[in-house]
């Protein structure tokens, strides 16, 4: 029986949140567009390719966006599995050095 991408949690866990990042990336960008800081809309727009220069910004940010989304539900997992430990991470044990005479 072969698993496809769908039925594997992991696989699933990162589609959803590049998904998320992707969402945020298109808000971000539209909201840039929108806003218009520093002649950005002007300078995209007045090109003679605006796509290409349109397309290269929403790259960057839905890379940046999607692998934030998907390492901080990487870095997420198991966070509230055991209730006794605050978080995740090394214990330092202590313990008592013996002093040999």
């Amino acid at each position: 029986m072969r698993l496809t991408w769908r039925k594997t949690p992991l696989a699933r866990l990162l589609a959803i949140n590049l998904a998320i990042g992707t969402a945020l990336a298109l808000l971000l960008v539209g909201g840039l567009l929108l806003l218009n800081p520093g002649g950005l809309r002007d300078l995209i727009l007045g090109d003679s390719s605006p796509l290409v220069a349109l397309g290269l910004l929403l790259f960057g940010f839905v890379v940046t966006l999607g692998s934030t989304a998907m390492g901080t539900a990487i870095m997420a997992m198991g966070a509230g599995e055991s209730e006794d430990r605050p978080g995740g991470g090394l214990r330092v044990v202590k313990q008592k050095a013996e002093v040999r005479r």
